[in-house]
Formats: C-alpha cells, structure tokens, sequence
C-alpha cells in the first residue's frame, strides 16, 4: 500500500495541514525507515519499558524536555544532546505517539516547535489505537548512532506565552480556552476526577476564558475528530475564527498542547500559543484573577 493511499483518509477530513497526521498503517509501514524517527512520550513512565512500538525510541516529558532546576524547558544545549542521542538530524521525520489520547505526544511535538524542528508528524490514535487495532509492541530498546545536532535558539516568541503576558491577554478581552474537565474549570476540583487534588492553592478559571475540554477533540479511539466537527465545537459552539490570537491553558500545559494542535495544524489557526505555565502557576500566583462557576 503506497503512502498516498495510506494517507487518503486522514487528508479526506479537510484538515487544513494533514500532512502533519499520519495513521497506525503508515506507521507499521515505516518502522525500519531510516528516515523516520518514532518517539514515544507518555504520562506514565512504565508503559514504554513494558512494550512500544518497534524502533521507537522513548521520550520522557519530565526526564528529557524540562530542564531540572529551573520549571522551564530545556536550552538548545540540551536539545541538541537529546536529538543526537536519539539519532536524529533536522531532516529526519519524528512521529510522535504516546498515552492519554496523545496529550504527551503533542506536548513533545509543542517542545520541539520551540526548537524549530518543524519536520514532525504525530501518530492519529496514539498508543490507544495501536493497541485496539492489536499491532505488535516489544521491549527491545533500540539503538541508533549518535548525530550532531545543532538546533537554533529556542524561540519561545511564536507558540508560547507566560504569565504577564496572560494577563495583558486577558485584559484585552482576547480569546483563551481552558482544556480542562469542566470541574477544574468551574473549581470544584484542582485536578481531573480520577487525580490527586493538589498543585495549586486556588480552584477556578481565568476570567473570560471558554471551557472547551481538550477530549471533544477526539473520537473514542483516540484518533482527531473530522475538520467539520471540530470546527463545529470552536467557531460554531465558541465563536473562535482562524484569525483569532488565541491561548489554550490546562493544569501544566499537557492537555492544552493537545487543543494547540488541534487548532494549529487541524484547523489552521495562525496565533495560538500555548501557557504551559497553566493553573498551576495562575492559581498559585499572587493577585492573579480568578473566576469561579460556569459562565451561563
């Protein structure tokens, strides 16, 4: 089966970039390509030791893409000795795929934006679909020769926004999207359901921002919703339009990078940004504003 036809179905949902997407098919079909690099990034840290896709190297959010004094990202030092050793140099296509409908997926994907890496796709389905569709998982951790990459500076200008400039955001009556459960939102609860309810001393939203959790994205496979329907949950439902200057917000940035996705490659919004800081650095924050309840 050619890559254009494995392609079809994914470009037959009218993303505005569905280049960026590509299916388990094609995936099984390029686990030996030399070319491409498949990169598992999960929330839970167990999962690729017991089993990942073959050749798949591994990815961990907190271990490799933070830095590990300071809450921020890894420089560019750092992100050239994480592409070497993984084996990869800027022409080498990274597919990412991970746990969680692909919310670590993306957010590695949104890390390596900052670094320029654009040559990047993402998985539709993530480990989930993989699994359902009972492809094989190994334990055999792969080994690749190290490069020498040399990334540009990061560049946190375009796809990322921190916290003063939320609240210039805010002010300004832009647009912002919490991604998280409505009960984070409303501040019944800190965390979602099923997590412990801690990180932040405040519960609530931001003022003025939308709830539109990161999950109506996807279908029960884990797999991206049609154009159409997502068009229909955030210009219909929420009033976005592809012009707006848009920032998405969860708890650390995880889910939001998710929506960032969404609306950036999906959709082809031009200015979303994603605040990584999220409410674990707004509900903690001095005098930052807080609203409580749903909005009618």
């Amino acid at each position: 089966m050619s890559d254009t036809t494995l392609l079809h179905d994914i470009a037959a949902r009218g993303y505005a970039k569905p280049d960026v997407l590509v299916s388990t098919e094609w995936v099984a079909q390029h686990l030996n390509d030399p070319a491409v690099r498949i990169i598992e990034s999960n929330e839970d840290m167990l999962l690729y030791p017991s089993g990942h896709v073959m050749n798949a190297v591994q990815v961990d959010w907190a271990a490799d893409l933070n830095d590990p004094l300071r809450r921020d990202y890894l420089d560019k030092q750092g992100f050239d000795a994480l592409a070497s050793r993984i084996g990869i140099t800027p022409a080498t296509t990274v597919v990412f795929y991970g746990d969680k409908n692909n919310w670590w997926a993306t957010y590695a994907f949104w890390v390596f934006q900052l670094f320029g890496h654009t040559n990047a796709k993402v998985m539709d389905g993530g480990r989930l679909k993989w699994e359902k569709e009972g492809r094989l998982l190994t334990r055999d951790v792969p080994r690749f020769a190290a490069t020498a990459y040399n990334a540009p500076k990061r560049d946190d200008s375009r796809i990322r926004i921190f916290r003063d400039d939320v609240l210039r955001h805010q002010a300004a009556g832009k647009k912002m999207i919490d991604v998280r459960s409505p009960q984070e939102f409303s501040g019944e609860r800190t965390h979602m359901p099923e997590y412990p309810q801690e990180g932040t001393l405040r519960a609530g939203h931001i003022p003025s921002a939308r709830s539109i959790p990161w999950a109506r994205a996807a279908n029960v496979d884990g797999s991206f919703r049609s154009a159409d329907e997502l068009r229909a949950i955030y210009e219909k439902e929420n009033g976005l339009s592809p012009g707006d200057d848009v920032l998405t917000y969860c708890r650390i940035g995880e889910r939001s990078s998710h929506t960032w996705f969404v609306l950036t490659y999906l959709l082809g919004y031009l200015h979303v940004r994603n605040y990584d800081g999220s409410w674990t650095e707004w509900g903690n924050a001095v005098r930052s504003p807080i609203k409580l309840g749903v909005d009618p």
